[in-house]
């Protein structure tokens, strides 16, 4: 797999995986299946994920956090953040406030 070296300096595969559809958006999400996928993707040399924490909403971000748990991979995390959107629904607001930003511990 081809590489690309970011701005910032960190390298990543050519090729990243949109998390997006393991979530909702899709039909009905099987995480198993989904984890064989990142299983899969890091086989073949991906270590990109996008993601973002309004697709599930953030079920996407919880379930790419038990697959780093399982894995030694080198996997980079792309993920967007500060689009609030309740479940089932699909209209969505922006927040971008420090607050929001600020990781839970």
């Amino acid at each position: 797999m081809k590489t690309r070296l970011l701005a910032n300096g960190l390298e990543v595969s050519s090729m990243g995986l949109g998390c997006m559809g393991m979530s909702e958006f899709y039909g009905q999400r099987n995480d198993k299946e989904s984890l064989e996928v990142l299983a899969r993707a890091v086989d073949l040399g991906i270590t990109l994920f996008d993601s973002a924490d309004m697709y599930g909403p953030h079920h996407n971000e919880e379930l790419l956090g038990s697959f780093l748990r399982a894995t030694t991979a080198p996997v980079k995390i792309a993920s967007k953040f500060g689009i609030n959107r309740k479940p089932g629904q699909y209209a969505r607001s922006i927040d971008n406030t420090p607050e929001y930003a600020t990781p839970v511990p």
